[in-house]
């Protein structure tokens, strides 16, 4: 393969646009405070092979801000997940723990 050819990190392959610059796509808006973030709280089963899981999505902040919020919540409600994507998963029906851990660290949601 030549090296015009060769993917980058960002998954462009090539262009034949001249003026063609990549964006640097970078996550670096801030992370919003507790007070002014709006997530919204919801169980899901569909596309999951049926195994529950609660979704709290819509944060708005750096990756690792939402990674930290994600292991606060796995930790508190005591089950696994993920955080990803500005969304955060925690395995099983979590509604109410996640609602009480959210309220106390004055997060705005809803749900």
């Amino acid at each position: 393969m030549s090296k015009k050819n060769k993917p980058d990190d960002r998954g462009y392959v090539y262009s034949t646009d001249p003026g063609f610059s990549f964006d640097s796509g970078s996550s670096s808006s801030e992370t919003l405070p507790p007070e002014k973030q709006d997530l919204r709280l919801r169980y899901e089963t569909r596309h999951r092979g049926g195994k529950p899981v609660t979704v709290i999505d819509g944060f708005i902040g750096k990756l690792e801000a939402l990674e930290e919020l994600g292991r606060k919540l796995k930790t508190f409600c005591g089950t696994g997940g993920s955080a990803k994507d500005g969304i955060i998963l925690v395995q099983g029906d979590q509604r109410e723990k996640v609602r009480s851990y959210l309220s106390k660290n004055g997060y705005r949601f809803k749900g």
